[in-house]
């Protein structure tokens, strides 16, 4: 059986730190994870937690080099199997759906081989969720075959109560590895 390749995005939403459990999960299930951390998740999580747990180097600049000749964001693009990002920033919803490159992830996103699957989980507040760019862009994606798994309903970090919590770890992790066969 082949080992799974899957690419986790993390942005920068206070639920970056939920990633490193996806991450766990994941690696757990035999899967081989490599995350990608934008400089805004950066800001509410560091590598560490990432590389142990997912026993990879991880990617935090567009031009991290590990080995040989071929960038790092292509090489992830070309093995991928899944491009998972969760959480999902509308700020990254928008630029992927703009088809915008200007860091690591949103180049991995825009150079993904053609037979890769891409799930994204969002985290924002309510009126960004619900915003009309943002359910644009959403529409966008998913005219594009992206699926989406959440926002969840509850009190968000911002202190209001609606739409725009990550789902739950759990059912990303059980959604990713159901796409992944």
């Amino acid at each position: 059986m082949k080992t799974k390749n899957v690419v986790l995005g993390v942005t920068g939403s206070i639920a970056a730190h939920k990633a490193a459990d996806l991450a766990s999960h994941l690696t757990k299930q035999g899967c081989q994870v490599r995350v990608v951390l934008t400089a805004d998740a950066q800001k509410f999580i560091t590598a560490l937690p990432f590389r142990i747990l997912s026993r990879n180097p991880v990617v935090t600049d567009l031009y991290d080099e590990e080995e040989g000749w071929k960038p790092a964001h292509i090489r992830l693009a070309d093995e991928a199997d899944l491009l998972l990002v969760a959480p999902a920033t509308a700020n990254t919803i928008a630029r992927m759906a703009l088809g915008l490159a200007d860091d690591a992830l949103t180049c991995i996103a825009l150079a993904l081989n053609p037979s890769a699957r891409v799930l994204i989980a969002p985290a924002m507040n309510g009126k960004m969720w619900l915003h009309p760019a943002t359910q644009q862009h959403v529409a966008t994606l998913k005219g594009r075959g992206v699926e989406f798994i959440g926002p969840e309903e509850g009190l968000l970090s911002c202190g209001y109560e609606g739409i725009g919590r990550l789902w739950p770890v759990d059912q990303v992790a059980a959604r990713a590895l159901a796409m992944l066969g």
